[in-house]
């Protein structure tokens, strides 16, 4: 015991020395300075991971997502108010944040392995691909979503009927955004399209219950 404490003295006596202090010193200074260092750092790229550009900086994202965006209301609409990329895959709020980036890191792996480098194998893997974003925004209640939209605070009342209604189910059987909004910004894929179809025809579901307002919808087809 003695030893220990022998040496705690002659520690504490060091550091009370000028020199000591300025050591010390100097110790906290560098720390204090690394720590804005890495934190300037680490949130400067988080933020230019966090846009538009780095998203289809890869011509795997260039050639096969981007085009389909294009088209979406989510990239040009009447308001001109749009939705980039990290508005409806990444979450506002910084821990949210900092998982998605830390889960994205995977994609690194089949960037280099090439798991989705030409349209054949994107196209293929296409449904494994959705079917993982779905069952993330399921899990997280669409938070992404929520970046923009509050269903809690959408007036049903004053919508169209085809929005209307669903709305109010979401609202009383605790949906969730992508429970509904499946292929807002992208394409669905075929085999979703033909499950879908096959289990609607099964429930008897109408097709106005989807294709109503369609373009070119008429009294034949029944999607109106």
């Amino acid at each position: 015991m003695s030893k220990w404490l022998f040496r705690y003295l002659k520690i504490k006596k060091a550091l009370i020395r000028p020199f000591g202090l300025a050591c010390v010193g100097i110790v906290v200074a560098l720390a204090f300075v690394s720590g804005i260092l890495f934190w300037g750092g680490f949130n400067w790229a988080m933020e230019v991971t966090n846009t538009e550009q780095f998203c289809v900086s890869c011509h795997e994202m260039r050639d096969n997502i981007l085009p389909e965006y294009q088209q979406s209301v989510h990239y040009v609409n009447a308001s001109g108010v749009r939705a980039s990329c990290p508005d409806c895959h990444v979450p506002k709020e910084w821990g949210d944040k900092v998982v998605r980036k830390v889960t994205a890191t995977a994609e690194l792996y089949h960037k280099v392995v090439g798991s989705i480098d030409t349209e054949e194998k994107f196209q293929a893997k296409r449904m494994v691909l959705a079917k993982k974003v779905w069952a993330a925004m399921e899990a997280n209640d669409s938070l992404e979503c929520r970046n923009c939209h509050e269903l809690t605070y959408i007036r049903a009342p004053e919508q169209r009927t085809a929005a209307k209604a669903p709305h109010e189910k979401a609202l009383v059987e605790g949906l969730t955004c992508i429970d509904c909004h499946k292929g807002i910004a992208h394409q669905l894929p075929e085999e979703f399209l033909t499950l879908q179809h096959k289990q609607f025809e099964e429930q008897k579901v109408a097709c106005s219950n989807c294709h109503s307002g369609m373009r070119h919808a008429d009294s034949e087809s029944g999607w109106y």
